[in-house]
């Protein structure tokens, strides 16, 4: 997810199996699309491979973004995505077994969109 800071509106998200860095560069083009920011962007994440693969930086560069990533163990520039997961899993995901890939998706979408 990437989250609004401003005011923590969910912007953009994808739903992936894996930790490759082509779901969360689908998330970020999703917020930034929605949102069109100026220039100098700051995008806060934490030190997953993701978010620090070449493929993601570059995606970053071409948006004349920055990245932002606290030192190892030090967990301040991905508070606010922490702490939406653990919402998240509180109200939707420990009360129900999913039994595919799309229901979880559509009730994703639902709790996040809409």
């Amino acid at each position: 997810v990437f989250i609004d800071l401003y005011n923590r509106k969910v912007v953009g998200w994808d739903l992936s199996e894996s930790l490759e860095a082509e779901s969360s560069i689908t998330a970020f083009n999703r917020a930034y699309w929605k949102r069109k920011p100026a220039k100098g962007l700051i995008v806060h994440s934490d030190r997953g491979v993701q978010y620090a693969s070449n493929e993601f930086r570059k995606t970053l560069k071409m948006f004349r973004c920055k990245q932002s990533m606290s030192r190892k163990g030090n967990c301040w520039d991905n508070a606010v995505a922490e702490a939406f997961f653990a919402t998240l899993k509180k109200r939707m995901i420990y009360h129900r077994k999913y039994e595919t890939k799309e229901e979880l998706q559509r009730d994703l979408f639902w709790y996040i969109e809409i």
